[in-house]
């Protein structure tokens, strides 16, 4: 095939005949295919001559180009030419031979279908950056040709059509992409990592409520946030429920979590309301980043009255399945998001009675870039009306239902918990008892004959039931010398444990001292700590205190 008769249709070249200079260049020079320099003196009997690009030697320029060239012509790609690159990266190749046979690295790029495109088209196509069998990386421009004779442009569109590959080395690009690319991969995993090492390794379990949660990362093209959950056992059978959403990516991001996560726990041991945890979060989060803020929902689930009492700070809305099927969100109150400062957050209570399912989630769960968010709530409400099964199972349905997966381009983090109706022989292993303490003195003998009684119905042994009522009264002692009315001695048995608690009008938490030989009184609260498994006090929101002990029933 005549080599010289291709020429590349490049977009927007032309031949201007009439922009040639009159003096051609030498036949010898231009024989050896050199490129004449970008300056030179003037000859002193006239002007410089300069050939045009249309006369010079394409085929010794293609030779001595760094870049890869190949030409194929027909429907076969058959080869009519390599340069000296290309047979250097991928040896020498036969001429006349279909591109499929003599050119097998293309055919491992996937390029021949690229040069079908570019034959059926006649436009450009470009394939970039794909490492060859040689080891190298190569961006791949295909362009269209036409065998042209004389000019004859109708003759041209009738001719043989053929393809110019065109190959840039950017192996030295592309590896850098790669590092770049791994170092991200690190960041992420060294964020992941962090991200599920401060989240619970292991949730507790109390004994009314079973809870399950789960956390999805963002997917590979989203950094991680500060999605978090936790659940924490305060004593007396309540238990502490908190989920949030530190705002941001990356370690950053997951460290602020770490440490409003870590907070929340201290916090939540001095027994506070959750409006009052909010607050002290609100200035920590505060002191840990000014330009940081986080939302956030705190609540405290109490068997005995079988409600969520909790505070929001900017957070979605809690929603609540009863034991029929419908669904209610706890919407208010709700304030700022920590960090912002200068707000007096306040505390919501919401019913959890038994039979009832609620959910807490961070907003990747419902927020969709082409969705309005309460139409994303309102799905997910749709979604827990019909979810039934242990806390796992609706933690999985809610997550499915969401069309969260592995490239989701935002964290998700979902805590269930379920109140469960229990009846049968295990209704009997969750009981309650309460007797109001009227009177003045006389009320201590009768709370210790009700404690009693009680314990006595509740089967428990002789030294467990004698530990019980030994505790009742010091308590009801503690709290009639030192408290107010009204004054109420509730007792509650679990599968695990025998809770203790006496609540009066007074404010003032005790706490545990040294009696000294010579004191009448102040050993009651030591008594209590010594013979109980745990004891704790907190005020009650109504104003007043609760003062609680509990005890580990034997196994079995």
């Amino acid at each position: 095939m005549n080599f010289t008769r291709w020429s590349a249709r490049l977009p927007g070249t032309q031949r201007r005949a009439a922009a040639r200079t009159e003096t051609a260049v030498p036949t010898d020079r231009r024989g050896e295919g050199s490129v004449p320099a970008a300056r030179a003196e003037h000859p002193a009997d006239g002007p410089l001559s300069v050939p045009a690009v249309d006369e010079l030697p394409a085929r010794a320029v293609l030779d001595r180009v760094p870049a890869l060239v190949a030409l194929v012509h027909g429907p076969d790609h058959r080869v009519a030419y390599v340069n000296d690159a290309y047979a250097a990266a991928f040896g020498t190749r036969t001429p006349g031979a279909p591109a499929r046979e003599a050119l097998p690295e293309l055919a491992e790029l996937g390029l021949l279908p690229l040069l079908d495109q570019v034959l059926r088209s006649g436009k450009s196509r470009t394939l970039k950056s794909r490492k060859a069998v040689d080891g190298r990386s190569y961006t791949f421009t295909c362009t269209p040709v036409a065998e042209t004779d004389g000019g004859d442009t109708d003759r041209a569109e009738r001719a043989d059509r053929g393809v110019l590959v065109f190959a840039t080395d950017v192996t030295d690009h592309a590896e850098a992409a790669e590092r770049l690319r791994a170092s991200e991969r690190r960041q992420r995993e060294t964020a992941v990592t962090l991200q599920r090492s401060l989240l619970p390794q292991e949730l507790e379990q109390p004994d009314d409520l079973r809870i399950a949660a789960t956390y999805h990362p963002g997917g590979t093209e989203a950094a991680v946030g500060g999605d978090w959950y936790d659940v924490i056992t305060l004593g007396g059978g309540r238990t502490a429920l908190v989920i949030g959403d530190v705002m941001g990516r990356g370690v950053r991001a997951a460290a602020v979590m770490g440490q409003l996560r870590t907070a929340v726990r201290a916090y939540a041991r001095i027994d506070l309301p959750p409006h009052e945890v909010l607050q002290l979060l609100d200035g920590l989060a505060i002191e840990i980043d000014a330009n940081q803020i986080a939302t956030c929902v705190y609540a405290v689930h109490d068997p005995n009255e079988g409600s969520l009492v909790y505070a929001s700070a900017g957070h979605l809305p809690i929603l609540v399945r009863d034991e029929n099927g419908r669904v209610s969100r706890a919407d208010e109150p709700t304030g700022p998001p920590l960090g912002t400062g200068g707000w007096m957050h306040a505390s919501g209570s919401i019913a959890l009675g038994p039979g009832s399912t609620a959910v807490l989630y961070t907003d990747g769960l419902v927020e969709r870039r082409d969705e309005d968010l309460d139409e994303g709530i309102a799905s997910l409400e749709h979604a827990l009306s019909g979810a039934t099964g242990t806390p796992q199972v609706v933690c999985d349905r809610l997550v499915r239902s969401a069309g969260v997966t592995a490239d989701h381009d935002d964290d998700v983090a979902v805590l269930v918990l379920q109140h469960p109706a229990r009846t049968g022989p295990e209704g009997e292993l969750f009981r309650n008892a309460a007797l109001e303490l009227l009177g003045g003195v006389e009320a201590a003998p009768r709370a210790r004959a009700f404690a009693s009684g009680v314990l006595t119905s509740w089967r428990f042994p002789a030294d467990l039931h004698d530990l019980g009522v030994l505790a009742t009264s010091e308590l009801v002692a503690n709290s009639l010398q030192h408290g107010t009315p009204p004054m109420r001695l509730r007792l509650r048995r679990t599968d695990r444990r025998l809770i203790i608690e006496v609540t009066d009008g007074d404010d003032h938490l005790p706490r545990r001292r040294r009696a000294e030989p010579a004191d009448e009184s102040g050993r009651g609260i030591a008594i209590v700590a010594t013979i109980a498994s745990h004891w704790g006090s907190r005020r009650t929101p109504g104003g007043g205190k609760a003062v609680w002990c509990e005890f580990l029933l034997p196994k079995g």
